[in-house]
């Protein structure tokens, strides 16, 4: 595969997860559509990741923050932070332990607060690929 092949397929992958958000939110599964949400982002970092490096396969990581700096990515402070946010919800909706915590948190109020966030960084990460 072509490095823009790769590129495509990272970006395929995080429309299909952005579409399995708004669904999930939609159905009101609000935990797993904030995992579709990290998956989104993370999948669009690693189409950047190969895009801004020689290789074509980017780094086995969850790690959204890790992914945006080894992407050589310059997001403000405040989409950085945003992003530690994102990371949480792929960790603390993964183990029972963090899942009651995660389970109080979220509400529909929750979701309306974070979606123009990530709808933003999302619009963003794929200007930088254009």
């Amino acid at each position: 595969m072509t490095k823009e092949e790769h590129i495509l397929y990272w970006v395929e992958q995080a429309d299909d997860s952005w579409e399995t958000a708004v669904t999930l939110i939609n159905s009101k599964h609000y935990m797993m559509a904030l995992f579709c949400w990290h998956l989104t982002i993370k999948k669009l970092l690693k189409a950047l990741w190969i895009k801004n490096n020689n290789d074509n396969y980017p780094p086995r990581t969850h790690n959204l923050k890790y992914l945006h700096d080894e992407a050589k990515l310059s997001l403000s402070t405040e989409w950085q932070t945003e992003l530690l946010i994102v990371n949480s919800w792929n960790i603390e909706g993964r183990y029972p332990d963090y899942q009651t915590k995660l389970y109080k948190l979220i509400t529909k109020e929750y979701i309306d607060t974070k979606t123009q966030t990530i709808l933003n960084i999302k619009i963003c990460l794929q200007e930088m690929l254009q």
